[in-house]
């Protein structure tokens, strides 16, 4: 099962060369070529929801809006209509009332959320969920507080249940808003398949390998629960310089469906 999260940055940004206009169609085809299974957007805007599922054939979507009026679905879940039974979705806000539609909490900036489905893996028959977010950039306190509620959410599944965490965490992994993640059950994907060792950036702000030292590898796929080998995870790196799909790179895993014998 190949997963992608990709933060496409607003189409709403100034961004000249790289405006969203000029970049949509190498977004897409950067995309496709991973042949992806699942993807989790981030920064999603409505015009590039519709633009993506013009240019991204045979994926069902879902994503709540941010706020109660009017619908951005910034936090969208794309999956391949062939491969998955769709089971039910949710999501809820990463604040104080996660149930009430637009709130913040805590110093986050901007309104956060998360996204979630619950898909059957036709081959193999098996279930999981996979949920899709943003931290806030700025507020540490609030991005501690958003990976708790995530943590408690995910915890109320069985312990064995398998579930995919994907997003931009703007973090590292020295921050303790992702330490408590991966210091609980959920397992880096990347760190998985690569053995360890450093994490490159994935947040390059258009300029691409450029000052890459002075950057942070930002955008995460996170597993727990019941899962087959990491076969492989990758920083997608693809770009038609000086344009690049997004001033992140997207992030890819592979990742096998479990089995009953699977210790994994």
């Amino acid at each position: 099962m190949i997963i992608l999260t990709c933060n496409v940055r607003t189409a709403q940004a100034d961004d000249g060369l790289n405006n969203w206009e000029n970049r949509k169609d190498l977004c897409a085809r950067v995309i496709a070529s991973r042949n992806p299974d699942v993807i989790g957007f981030q920064e999603m805007d409505l015009i590039q929801f519709r633009d993506l599922q013009d240019r991204l054939s045979g994926y069902d979507s879902y994503g709540l809006g941010d706020t109660p009026v009017g619908y951005r679905p910034t936090n969208a879940i794309f999956f391949r209509r062939e491969r998955f039974y769709f089971v039910t979705g949710g999501g809820y806000w990463l604040s104080e009332t996660p149930h009430v539609a637009g709130s913040k909490s805590w110093d986050s900036v901007c309104v956060r959320l998360a996204n979630w489905v619950r898909l059957v893996d036709r081959p193999s028959g098996r279930e999981f969920r996979l949920i899709n977010t943003h931290l806030d950039h700025m507020g540490q306190k609030a991005r501690e507080n958003q990976a708790r509620l995530i943590m408690e959410d995910s915890a109320a599944y069985p312990d064995d249940f398998p579930q995919v965490l994907v997003g931009d965490m703007n973090c590292d992994d020295q921050n303790p808003a992702l330490t408590q993640l991966l210091e609980s059950s959920w397992r880096d994907t990347y760190t998985l398949a690569n053995g360890g060792g450093e994490n490159l950036p994935t947040f390059h702000e258009f300029k691409g390998e450029q000052d890459d030292g002075n950057r942070a590898k930002l955008d995460w796929i996170l597993i727990r629960g019941k899962w087959g080998p990491v076969a492989s995870a990758d920083i997608v790196r693809d770009a038609d310089e000086p344009l690049y799909p997004s001033d992140h790179y997207f992030v890819e895993a592979r990742v096998t469906a479990y089995s009953e014998d699977s210790g994994s």
